[in-house]
């Protein structure tokens, strides 16, 4: 919002830090102490990247953004706050 009025976006505000699908399911699995199996499915054929590395110098050039909270502990934080709301 506080742009200059010709810059619309769109801004990635995704983690630059590297991590695969399997590794996230496996920390969250973890850290809520869940009981899930993992299903290993094909992976879609249309345009689903391999990687996911967001570009994110856009963000930290027009709104001087860029994340501060490390993965484990974004994850502990969003887990707590459903945990806190299904109570």
């Amino acid at each position: 919002m506080a742009t200059e009025d010709e810059f619309t976006g769109p801004v990635n505000l995704g983690n630059p830090g590297e991590f695969s699908m399997l590794e996230l399911a496996k920390k969250v699995i973890s850290l809520t102490g869940s009981k899930s199996q993992l299903a290993f499915k094909p992976l879609p054929q249309d345009d689903d990247p391999m990687q996911r590395k967001p570009d994110i110098s856009l963000a930290v050039r027009k709104l001087g953004w860029e994340p501060r909270i490390a993965l484990d502990e974004g994850l502990k934080k969003t887990i707590r706050y459903f945990r806190d709301r299904a109570a």
